[in-house]
């Protein structure tokens, strides 16, 4: 009897949502099962204050970016609701009235900006610029390459590693060189390397920490920084983000509505139990309750440790890709802050309530790279950030469907917590913490304070029990150099195929993945494809055995 399903998804976050909308596309019946009551995951949108039914925060994630316009055309997710207004500058200010603009598309007022601190840093911008479009040229490629099986031998792998050949030597040597230097150096080093002002350089340091277990001074967080400044909001310039209209869960519920419109069915409140298997196969899963679904594709889009070591028994997998899922680091420390404000920050360097050019960026809260390797160093130590590096947006400078006219929403990304507090709560101390990113803030903006109407402090904990974001880590798993590459998640299993045949892995854990983008999802339904038509060809070419031959 044939499965009920083509294809089941497990996990309804944008990964998810995308990955079942290309398989329905295809023509493939697919179920997205969710063990939450609604879709998203990280990317969502929610009113946290029950006394401000009319506020509305982008709860976890809070920027668009990365997510490639062959994704957004394929499953015509604009038809579908998906609008982002792209963001203003970067905007950095000092408690003594100082501040730094950086545009992403105005050379002639980034240098004005700059040339106050350096008019050599001034000089060094525009090379800067395009040094690093010139690596996003290789980079932009290879996120959506599948890497690899380094070292096999098997024919079909050879191919893959010779095409990964081929694309590499078209980069010229020095090229290649500043990207091995680009993933083995910190970003601290390589903007000295650039840059002589210390406030340029905090301000070009913080898309080198986001979301990462590392300071600045950590060898790999120059790439971390490249993978953020790869961006195609808006006019397709490098580093572009932006605010998308009805806040992150608007992405999700427009990837959603894609999948439903090719006919994918998404079920919520459907928690996984196990991933069911025989002789090595996956045939479907097993929800809490009892019920089993069939079907001979089965894509986990949730953290590969759940997946992994949870929903499937030790015996099913290989020791090895076992133990290397077991070592696999997800480690965060990040806690997010959401503040409804009755009116914009009046910023010293730039007084004023009225909406200004620096309102419409990212906000941040980063004095020097010291001051965020200082940040990270206190939660490597066990102890919250005295002094938290943040990136903070105000998205109703744009987006006037979160608020009511008037209010605004203050959006803070905020940097480190020790990474033991994914075990327990630490509300308290969590607090404590936001007060004093709130105390950071005041220093720049005195109004801060007695403008705050509510405020929304989730930490890792709460990223971990309510999204199953393991350590709280809004990658799945640490950008680490070791944990690139055809190394994420697993040496051999960096194809977003498992060890177990028809069952795929397609979450922030592997290549391609951090951020809301959409890439895992797609080259997990590409290697699908790739497989279904390879075991056509097959069958194909197996001879038929004659029933009625003898000997």
């Amino acid at each position: 009897m044939a499965a009920p399903y083509d294809a089941i998804v497990v996990g309804g976050g944008h990964n998810g949502l995308v990955a079942a909308a290309y398989l329905a596309r295809s023509g493939r019946r697919t179920v997205v099962l969710e063990a939450r009551e609604k879709t998203g995951g990280a990317a969502d949108t929610s009113a946290p204050w029950p006394d401000h039914p009319d506020i509305q925060v982008t709860t976890y994630s809070y920027v668009m970016s990365l997510m490639p316009s062959t994704i957004i055309a394929d499953l015509q997710l604009e038809r579908h609701g998906y609008r982002v207004f792209p963001m203003g500058p970067y905007y950095q200010a000092w408690p003594d009235g100082r501040s730094l603009k950086l545009y992403a598309d105005d050379a002639a007022r980034n240098r004005q900006s700059i040339a106050r601190f350096s008019a050599a840093d001034a000089d060094a911008m525009p090379r800067w610029d395009h040094w690093l479009e010139g690596l996003a040229k290789v980079l932009g490629p290879l996120l959506m390459s599948v890497p690899p099986k380094l070292g096999s031998r098997n024919p079909l792998d050879l191919l893959d590693q010779a095409q990964l050949a081929r694309r590499l030597l078209g980069v010229d040597p020095r090229t290649l060189a500043d990207l091995t230097r680009l993933f083995t150096m910190s970003i601290t080093d390589l903007l000295d390397d650039w840059f002589e002002s210390e406030e340029v350089k905090a301000s070009l340091a913080v898309n080198g920490v986001i979301g990462t277990w590392a300071g600045p001074d950590e060898p790999g967080t120059a790439y971390v920084m490249a993978h953020h400044s790869i961006g195609d909001v808006g006019d397709g310039h490098l580093g572009s983000w932006g605010f998308p209209q009805g806040g992150m869960g608007a992405v999700s519920a427009a990837c959603r509505r894609a999948a439903e419109a090719f006919g994918a069915e998404v079920r919520t409140g459907c928690r996984v139990e196990r991933i069911l298997t025989r002789a090595g196969s996956a045939t479907g899963v097993a929800l809490v309750g009892g019920e089993e679904l069939e079907a001979p594709v089965v894509v986990s889009c949730i953290h590969p440790r759940t997946a992994f070591l949870e929903l499937m028994p030790a015996h099913e997998l290989p020791d090895g890709f076992r133990r290397d899922i077991e070592r696999w680091r997800s480690r965060s420390g990040v806690v997010k802050i959401n503040c409804a404000l009755g009116e914009l920050p009046d910023f010293r360097a730039d007084p004023g309530t009225a909406l200004q050019d620096h309102h419409t960026g990212s906000v941040e809260l980063c004095l020097s790279t010291a001051y965020a390797e200082r940040a990270f160093q206190d939660a490597r130590e066990g102890r919250p950030a005295a002094r938290p590096f943040v990136d903070g947006v105000i998205p109703t400078v744009f987006d006037k469907t979160l608020a009511p006219e008037g209010v605004h929403i203050f959006s803070m990304f905020t940097q480190w917590v020790p990474a033991s507090w994914s075990a327990a709560p630490h509300r308290e101390e969590l607090e404590a913490y936001a007060d004093r990113v709130i105390d950071g803030y005041a220093e720049l903006a005195p109004n801060l304070k007695g403008a705050i109407i509510a405020r929304q402090v989730i930490g890792p904990y709460d990223m971990e029990q309510e999204l199953g974001l393991v350590g709280g880590n809004i990658f799945h798993g640490e950008l680490s150099l070791e944990q690139l590459f055809h190394m994420r998640p697993a040496p051999g299993f960096a194809d977003y195929r498992t060890p177990i045949r028809g069952l795929y892995h397609a979450s922030s854990a592997t290549h391609g993945g951090g951020g809301v983008c959409g890439i895992p999802a797609a080259m997990a339904v590409r290697q699908i494809e790739r497989d279904q038509r390879r075991d056509r060809w097959r069958r194909r070419l197996t001879p038929r055995r004659d029933p009625l031959a003898t000997g």
